[in-house]
């Protein structure tokens, strides 16, 4: 998309006021921007989305914070991936898809008010839905992350991380018939557990008092299954201490701020499996999303309890923000692209 730089400040000329096209970037080390846009046409194969909003991702925080491998600015949309809208024009060859129908997408460039992209990266969502805000990626992240976990009736699953996908993977496992062990920081984050449906809760404070509670409420045995879901080395450090003999370890955090290491004579002594849960195969990133609709629709999965923050496109700054410092009660922030 051609960009041209809008005023510096917000209120010498307000392009949401016009409705024009336009978009987010990160021009510096915390710092956000705003650049008008001109959306093309849609190629063959291709739509055009007005988008709604945008799930803000926690991975958006290393680029949010500078490091040296980071170039500014960035893309105009970018670092947001976690977009719904309505198309607003379909490309030649385009089946099964029409002006007005609201979709979640994968890609990338979400942080604006439109994006081209693949028909084959948009799952259609029900007319139930709408009004609804769906971070369509975010959601089937989840999905996909709770099937390779495997779990099912009667383990113990430890998850330590309740954010949004900890939150989300708490409901699921308890749904299956799992009795859930919940490990995070926060007061709110341990009270949003026990709403997901954990049996039992357990702050994360002092490394070896959480292996003990841990201890005694699974009769020395830990767990079959525990999940990572902070993306930093101690809780990745704890997880391996949480996993019972022959249970497995899945790795659902996003470790983007460094090299790992790993108690490997601790691994090997208790033969557990290790899981990379992150998926990166289209098909699959699309089949999690269409399951993450119909746990929508079904119940299984309540938005108005995750996504609790919500701001403007020209405020993406804020919301990165909050992502990162989580102001009381913050689950998930969303910014409204039109």
């Amino acid at each position: 998309m051609n960009e041209t730089l809008l005023p510096p400040h917000p209120l010498a000329a307000d392009p949401a006021a016009s409705g024009a096209p336009r978009a987010a970037r990160l021009v510096g080390p915390g710092r956000a921007g705003m650049v008008a846009i001109a959306p093309p046409d849609p190629g063959p194969g291709e739509v055009r989305v007005r988008l709604e909003g945008s799930g803000v991702c926690a991975s958006n925080l290393g680029p949010w914070a500078g490091p040296e491998w980071m170039v500014f600015p960035t893309a105009p949309g970018a670092p947001g991936h976690e977009g719904w809208g309505r198309i607003e024009a379909v490309g030649e060859g385009v089946q099964g898809l029409a002006p007005g129908q609201r979709v979640a997408m994968l890609g990338g460039g979400h942080y604006a008010t439109h994006a081209v992209l693949p028909a084959a990266e948009v799952v259609a969502l029900p007319p139930t839905l709408d009004g609804q805000p769906f971070p369509g990626e975010a959601l089937g992240c989840s999905m996909n992350i709770f099937r390779r976990s495997g779990i099912s009736t009667g383990d113990s699953v430890a998850i330590i991380g309740i954010g949004f996908l900890g939150a989300i993977l708490t409901r699921l496992a308890a749904e299956a018939g799992a009795e859930v062990i919940a490990v995070s920081r926060r007061d709110s984050s341990l009270a949003l557990a026990r709403q997901m449906g954990a049996a039992r809760t357990v702050p994360m404070q002092d490394h070896h008092h959480i292996v003990a509670a841990v201890r005694d409420l699974t009769n020395a045995r830990f767990c079959d299954v525990v999940i990572e879901a902070v993306g930093k080395q101690g809780p990745l450090d704890l997880a391996g201490e949480l996993v019972a003999e022959g249970g497995r370890l899945v790795i659902a955090g996003y470790h983007q701020d460094g090299l790992r290491q790993v108690n490997m004579q601790q691994w090997n002594w208790r033969g557990i499996d290790v899981v990379n849960a992150h998926e990166r195969s289209t098909e699959v990133c699309l089949r999690g999303m269409r399951e993450a609709v119909a746990a929508v629709l079904g119940g299984r999965i309540e938005l108005d309890a995750l996504l609790t923050h919500s701001y403007p496109l020209e405020r993406l700054a804020e919301a990165l923000d909050a992502t990162r410092d989580k102001p009381e009660g913050f689950v998930k922030a969303v910014v409204t692209c039109s």
